[in-house]
């Protein structure tokens, strides 16, 4: 049955950004009304049962990334969120039948078992780069300097502005100013190449330029996100990677009970039609069930190229912008499963089926930077990678709420794939013939693990795109590329949240800073909203 509702804002999409966005608003005594299409709130964040008795979280799927300081501002810990940090950072077994661990206080001892000389660079390297993710955690939370054309004014504040934020960089050593413009131009294979000469190290550090990336190491850019994914902490521990206790349904649950407690209405299982724009002005949006929610704010969480290409009417924006927004370029080239597993997998390289500290590591299956290479070049040639780059986390030798007792689940994150196949192929036909690749190639490293496999569930791009409206199968929105960051993300002249209709603005991935599970765009865009908010009530209070 059709209604209609008022609300000062209504956000469309119950992701996590949406849902800080959300809390952010009402906070400040907006009324706040959230559309979610699907059943559940979170959006890609959710943990979902898969199996009888397994649940898992079912697309993003680890804890790093999300910003200390919305986690304080929301109360996340007082509504239900526990984090804790992995006992062991990274995982991987070599090529040669061995192993690498990575984590706090030992890497360079294991190192120092395949390069001397890579054992004692590594102390620099981590200084060099935390040194770069420290000036650029500082920007996280701000505003990108806006290039849009307008009077000398606007152009004076933006200058302004740019200039405020890149006092940090003046603090910066040369040399470092360097390092910052190699990691953002070049490749991650080439940046680590010039420090290091052992495959392991190489591999469990260019793991992190290529996640969610479809590209090769060697591909110019993916050096910077190598770094994105230095950004984050866990419990106050910069680097650190962790599982949210119940999964990653866990973050967005607890942010919904904070935007709940602060008076916004949630409405889940029906999807947003069409954003409703009345002389040129966003007034509100009506969703597939004929429900109309009429806002002077409307707040998008969407992927940029799905609110521009299927809710708003083209007419609306300029033709240059609409060109952008088609153009956006999306795809991941991410195959995502969870398995339910009757015992823990035993590695060949490293024996026991036993819990242990490496069973609860990001387990990285890809031996050198070579190999992650030639899985994108399969994945472009054949439709997807004929020796496959997993990383497996374990997250029920971390929270047994996910497993029933002596059980576990896993997750894999798979690459590459292409996001659309190659020649007419459809991912519905071979969603399954990859599935079974992937298993496969987890048990060359751990032979018990396809005889151990209960259950599994089997996300192609398309299901990605299908169920959480990952375009492509992309994690961020939007690839992480050069001309898609910053400033220009989602283009030049509309950093600020904001979009070419006024009352229309974007809080998702699609927007500084880029994807992963940060909160940060949400954040971001309520605070730019609040602005725009006090300064039409300072005008009419002054035509008043």
């Amino acid at each position: 049955m059709s209604q209609t509702t008022e609300a000062d804002a209504v956000i469309i999409g119950g992701g996590h950004n949406g849902l800080v966005c959300a809390a952010y608003l009402a906070a400040a005594g907006l009324s706040v009304t959230v559309l979610e299409r699907r059943e559940i709130i979170g959006g890609a964040a959710v943990t979902e049962s898969f199996h009888p008795g397994f649940r898992n979280s079912v697309a993003s799927y680890t804890v790093s990334l999300l910003h200390p300081q919305i986690i304080q501002d929301l109360s996340l810990a007082r509504h239900g969120l526990q984090i804790v940090e992995r006992p062991l950072g990274n995982f991987l077994p070599t090529a040669d039948g061995g192993y690498l661990k990575v984590g706090a206080g030992r890497t360079q001892a294991e190192v120092a078992r395949y390069s001397h000389r890579d054992a004692e660079r590594l102390a620099d390297y981590d200084r060099e780069l935390e040194r770069i993710a420290d000036l650029l955690r500082a920007l996280v939370l701000q505003r990108p300097p806006n290039l849009r054309t307008g009077g000398w004014r606007q152009q004076l504040a933006e200058l302004w502005h740019a200039l405020k934020l890149g006092r940090p960089l003046g603090k910066l050593p040369q040399g470092s100013r360097q390092e910052l413009l190699r990691l953002f131009a070049c490749s991650a294979g080439d940046y680590l190449d010039d420090w290091f000469e052992s495959d392991p190290i190489k591999a469990v550090l260019g793991f992190d330029g290529v996640v969610g990336h479809y590209a090769s190491p060697y591909s110019p850019g993916s050096a910077y996100v190598l770094l994105h994914h230095c950004f984050g902490e866990v419990n106050g521990r910069k680097g650190a990677w962790g599982h949210a206790l119940g999964g990653m349904g866990a973050i967005t649950q607890a942010m919904a009970r904070c935007a709940v407690e602060r008076g916004v209405k949630i409405i889940t299982g029906d999807p947003v039609r069409e954003v409703l724009v009345r002389h040129g002005q966003a007034c509100g949006v009506i969703t597939d069930a004929g429900h109309r929610v009429h806002s002077p704010r409307v707040i998008s969480n969407l992927n940029p190229r799905l609110l521009f290409g299927q809710l708003v009417d083209p007419a609306q924006v300029p033709e240059s912008f609409a060109r952008r927004m088609r153009q956006w370029r999306c795809g991941s080239g991410t195959f995502r499963m969870n398995v339910a597993l009757s015992e823990l997998p035993d590695f060949s390289c490293l024996p026991g089926r036993e819990p242990a500290e490496h069973h609860g590591a990001g387990i990285i299956m890809a031996p050198s930077l070579a190999y992650m290479e030639q899985a994108y070049f399969d994945a472009r040639t054949h439709g997807w990678a004929r020796q496959p780059i997993i990383e497996m986390l374990i997250p029920s030798t971390l929270d047994d709420s996910l497993a029933p007792p002596g059980q576990h689940v896993a997750s894999l994150f798979c690459q590459h794939v292409a996001p659309t196949l190659p020649v007419g192929e459809h991912w519905d036909t071979h969603r399954d013939t990859v599935a079974d690749l992937m298993i496969d190639t987890v048990n060359r490293y751990a032979p018990n693990f396809k005889a151990s496999v209960i259950a599994r569930q089997a996300l192609s791009p398309l299901d990605l795109e299908r169920r959480f409206g990952l375009v492509g199968g992309d994690i961020f929105h939007g690839a992480l590329s050069l001309d898609q960051m910053y400033s220009a993300r989602p283009t030049l002249g509309y950093a600020d949240y904001r979009t070419p209709v006024p009352g229309l603005y974007q809080c998702g991935s699609g927007t500084h800073p880029g994807g992963g599970v940060t909160g940060a765009p949400g954040h971001n865009a309520a605070r730019e909203i609040l602005k725009d908010r006090h300064r039409l009530g300072r005008k009419a209070r002054i035509i008043g």
